[in-house]
């Protein structure tokens, strides 16, 4: 079904596994379509290509889908920096920034890895478990290297088995859920066959439940971490720490613009959606990750009924919710299994860095009620990611509600700056 005449131009902000569906859902509409994501090419971070990346076949498929599509336009390298009035974004890449106008908008903006503070955490060689996985796709070398991955969640079996497949010895997987938890998932596995089939290929000898870990020692880089299992504690020598306890929607953009949040109910908050992904804001709609965790399946599904809902094909969308509920079930499953532990809040000491970017220790945060006096006193939150980090590890601390997004979203050129005054003055690639 044809987009209204006065609806023709379709922006999609995030390339991973939901917003290639919305794309490809929303092309045979005939809509002028822009899908951008700051990533090199399409995928996002579950697809992340790079010389050390194996794609999987859906992944090159949907990629050569959206190549043969005629209206629509990928735009790789590119990033939002803020918005530029009603139904307008501001964004950058390499070369300029422009103004993009839009008449519906869907966000697939992702989530990033939850990082708690600990000792030695700051020390290098310690990374997250996503982000192994992202610098080990990217070509950085770690064969033969000693590594120990900790905190909770699939990732973590994820990340292990793409350090294995790059040569690196991986010592221990560290799961901090206990295995009534883990085994209870398990068991449910079966409900969802393909799940099961991967789960059974990552299965490591080298993964313990109700382990987490304590601290990070070394001089000057890694040397050794030390694991809490079963209230002993163990040190075992190693090059590298990946450490992850989860993931966060990445909801900046979506605040930004006015959409609601989910309830927080002691997890970080999500967009909040209707039956067909739109969020509070008409014409705004969300999918994947940013909604709540679940997975590149769910990703899938709800990126196709929000591509059909946005080119007005409610039909075609209410199609995929059958495929939709069968994937929030595993979500949630997910998300009950592998609740963080409340001891997981004494990890940090008292002269822990919480906010890496101001160096502000834990110590310094013990008395404030919140962000605001927080960023009075000490400046947490104030330095180079904008609180992404500190922000949601403040959460999980203390139970501080994270900081109000402020444009810029990400660090911009002055002359991308200046393009939101005078939007005609830069044209659009490829204008």
């Amino acid at each position: 079904m044809n987009m209204p005449s006065a609806s023709r131009e379709l922006l999609i902000v995030g390339a991973g596994p939901a917003g290639m569906a919305a794309a490809l859902a929303a092309a045979p509409s005939g809509a002028r379509i822009t899908l951008l994501d700051d990533n090199p090419a399409p995928g996002g971070q579950i697809w992340r290509d790079g010389p050390g990346a194996h794609l999987p076949p859906q992944a090159l498929r949907m990629r050569e889908a959206l190549a043969r599509c005629a209206n629509v336009r990928v735009l790789c390298g590119t990033r939002v920096v803020s918005l530029a009035g009603a139904g307008a974004l501001l964004l950058e890449d390499a070369t300029h920034g422009w103004v993009q106008r839009y008449d519906k908008l869907i966000l697939c903006t992702g989530a990033r890895e939850l990082l708690l503070p600990f000792p030695g955490w700051t020390l290098p060689g310690v990374t997250g478990a996503g982000g192994l996985q992202a610098l080990i796709k990217a070509g950085m070398p770690v064969a033969g290297e000693r590594i120990v991955i900790a905190g909770s969640g699939p990732l973590l079996l994820v990340a292990a088995a793409t350090a294995r497949q790059a040569g690196a010895k991986v010592l221990r997987i560290a799961e901090q859920a206990g295995f009534t938890a883990v085994a209870g998932f398990a068991a449910q596995l079966p409900r969802w066959p393909g799940k099961a089939t991967q789960a059974l290929g990552l299965a490591s000898t080298r993964y313990r439940t109700g382990t987490h870990i304590v601290c990070v020692q070394g001089a000057g880089r890694v040397e050794s971490v030390r694991l809490q299992h079963a209230g002993r504690e163990t040190d075992i020598a190693c090059d590298r720490v990946a450490c992850g306890f989860g993931l966060v929607p990445n909801t900046e953009l979506g605040r930004l613009l006015g959409c609601a949040l989910t309830a927080a109910d002691g997890n970080p908050q999500a967009l909040a959606v209707n039956a067909l992904q739109e969020t509070s804001m008409a014409g705004v709609y969300a999918a994947g990750e940013c909604t709540g965790i679940g997975g590149s399946e769910r990703a899938l599904a709800q990126g196709r009924i929000a591509g059909f809902a946005a080119v007005n094909d409610k039909a075609a969308a209410q199609r995929h919710n059958a495929d939709r509920a069968h994937w929030h079930a595993f979500a949630a499953e997910l998300q009950k299994r592998f609740t963080l532990a409340p001891s997981l809040k004494t990890l940090a000491r008292a002269d822990t860095l919480v906010c890496r970017c101001e160096d502000v220790p834990r110590a310094a945060l013990s008395g404030c009620s919140g962000w605001t006096e927080a960023k009075l006193h000490t400046r947490c939150g104030m330095g180079a990611c904008q609180g992404r980090v500190c922000g949601a590890a403040a959460q999980f601390l203390f139970g501080w509600t994270p900081p109000a997004p402020r444009p810029p979203l990400s660090p911009a050129r002055i002359a991308t700056l200046a393009c939101a005054g005078d939007a005609a003055a830069t044209p659009e690639p490829g204008a």
